[in-house]
């Protein structure tokens, strides 16, 4: 994939820094992830390469780190195995269809407006649209929304709109124009350009958001079997306390009491 002062990077260590990241991948568009991934291994590269110069590998702490990360590869290899491979394309695509199957299609308008200041500005502006003029150029002549060429929103669905002007806009047909229309920025006037059905999203569209869900799922499912199974003692007493005050609202798994013979 690349060289580093004569160290290769293999794909191998992208795989190991994808390990690393994680669900957080989910939100990287698929195209940039090979990308960031190798930033991350060169980084990872350029700074361990600066740390042996300064003979960083020799402190006495040096060889705690590495047990550390040791441990942590092999949860990471556990993640691959346990969780990650046992989370199908098959199983993201059953909660897709359904999930779409429950979806009704939202509608969604193309609509132009002409905003002014009073409402005279706006009856004027709707006898002149009734006399045949075009409705963009009017826009471009009278409009305070200059953001808007010619008056153009482009599509919207409800909920994006302030609620007068999506009233409005919602309840004309296609090619109508409305009567003035006052909200908190002025008088509208409002055309139609188009109605349709927005498109429902597709697999390939929300595929790794439901991976990186499903996978969320099973590696806490896995790790309540695993403490379930675990003896895990708190032996400090102030960390134990602030545990079991977390256990309490809900913010931390409760730790198991081990049993002793009184409790039978």
């Amino acid at each position: 994939m690349a060289r580093i002062d004569g160290v290769d990077i293999k794909e191998s260590d992208l795989d190991f820094a994808a390990s690393e990241v994680g669900p957080r991948l989910a939100t990287i568009r698929p195209e940039d992830r090979r990308r960031i991934l190798l930033q991350l291994v060169i980084e990872n590269e350029l700074m361990a390469g600066a740390g042996e110069k300064e003979n960083l590998d020799e402190t006495d702490t040096f060889d705690a780190r590495v047990k550390y990360h040791a441990r942590r590869a092999l949860r990471d290899a556990y993640f691959d195995v346990g969780i990650m491979k046992a989370v199908s394309d098959a199983d993201a695509k059953k909660i897709y269809d359904e999930k779409i199957a429950t979806m009704e299609p939202e509608q969604e308008v193309h609509a132009r407006h002409i905003l002014v200041e009073s409402e005279d500005e706006a009856k004027a502006i709707a006898e002149r649209l009734k006399k045949g003029e075009d409705f963009a150029a009017l826009a471009k002549e009278k409009s305070k929304d200059t953001n808007a060429e010619g008056g153009d929103l482009g599509f919207f669905t409800r909920g994006q709109m302030l609620k007068p002007f999506e009233d409005a806009a919602f309840a004309l047909d296609v090619g109508q124009i409305s009567e003035p229309v006052q909200t908190q920025f002025g008088w509208h006037i409002i055309k139609i350009e188009e109605k349709r059905a927005q498109a429902l999203p597709s697999f390939d569209e929300v595929k790794a958001a439901i991976v990186a869900q499903l996978v969320q799922q099973k590696a806490q499912q896995v790790m309540a079997d695993l403490r379930n199974a675990a003896k895990i003692e708190i032996v400090d007493p102030e960390l134990k306390g602030s545990m079991d005050d977390a256990a309490l609202r809900g913010e931390a798994p409760p730790v198991k009491e081990e049993e002793t013979d009184e409790d039978h």
